[in-house]
């Protein structure tokens, strides 16, 4: 398939007759080879990093370093999706230089896009990217980097005030040239409801089946996160489970000695056993 680029994804409205779009958040380059091979529209290289693969508690720990280390590994694998690199906590707060600064630096590395949490103050921000001529991609609803403010991670919009104010973040990123919305952590009907009011593509997470395409991580996905399983996900696979039971026959077999056996050695020569006196001469 063709490179996917930031027009085709702008353009992919399901109430247009658009397919639903596919974004998996991964981290490093055999998972975004996975994504490849899967036919994913996106990957997002997103800052769940440090609670997925970094151990954190929350996302806030993650750097702007992290970002660019790990959007540089899913860039080399070379993917037909999007690469959307995600703005970690802090890297868009203090000042518009800095921000576009740092949005540069994930395109550098390898993004084609940003990713950006946050409503209608983020909209100085994210004009000032656009003017740099980077796509932004903007993320309402719950946004995990506010956590401390919202009392942790907790379903947002659950009343008609906080579904409108929703939808009006939501208007208001679009106007500021944003070409697709993350709308995470709400009910149903307000997803439904931030997506018909808009013209560009909502990607849901937590946010129901009426919006134009899904996210989820890739290690929620395969199984290979088993820790806590929010009611948003559902997986595909029991990849812990799978490499649990891999890597305890291979300890069984390193203990035993079954491993390695002849099939894994590299076996000397006639040649050098005799000249090492393996045949009952000693070596000269």
């Amino acid at each position: 398939m063709p490179k996917v680029t930031v027009p085709q994804i702008q353009a992919s409205k399901v109430r247009n007759g658009s397919e639903p779009l596919v974004m998996v958040t991964a981290y490093d380059a055999p998972s975004a080879r996975v994504a490849h091979e899967a036919g994913v529209d996106m990957i997002l290289v997103g800052d769940s990093v440090a609670m997925v693969a970094l151990g954190y508690d929350d996302t806030l720990q993650v750097t702007v370093d992290d970002m660019v280390h790990h959007t540089a590994a899913v860039a080399r694998a070379n993917p037909d999706a999007l690469i959307i690199g995600d703005m970690p906590w802090m890297s868009f707060h203090v000042s518009v230089e800095e921000t576009v600064k740092n949005a540069a630096r994930l395109i550098r590395a390898g993004a084609q896009c940003i990713k950006m949490e946050g409503g209608r103050k983020r909209i100085k921000m994210i004009e000032a990217i656009r003017a740099a001529e980077i796509p932004v991609i903007g993320h309402v609803g719950l946004t995990p980097q506010s956590a401390n403010v919202m009392g942790g991670f907790k379903i947002q919009a659950r009343d008609a005030h906080d579904v409108r104010r929703t939808i009006a973040a939501a208007k208001g990123l679009q106007a500021a040239g944003c070409f697709a919305i993350v709308v995470e952590g709400v009910p149903d009907v307000a997803g439904k409801l931030i997506a018909d009011a808009v013209e560009i593509p909502i990607i849901g997470i937590g946010a129901g089946a009426d919006v134009d395409g899904q996210v989820l991580v890739y290690h929620d996905i395969i199984g290979l996160e088993n820790r806590f399983k929010p009611r948003f996900v559902r997986r595909y696979g029991t990849a812990f489970e799978d490499q649990v039971e891999s890597l305890t026959a291979y300890t069984s077999d390193v203990r035993s000695g079954a491993f390695p056996a002849d099939a894994e050695m590299y076996k000397a020569t006639d040649e050098l056993s005799e000249a090492l006196g393996l045949y009952g001469s000693q070596p000269t």
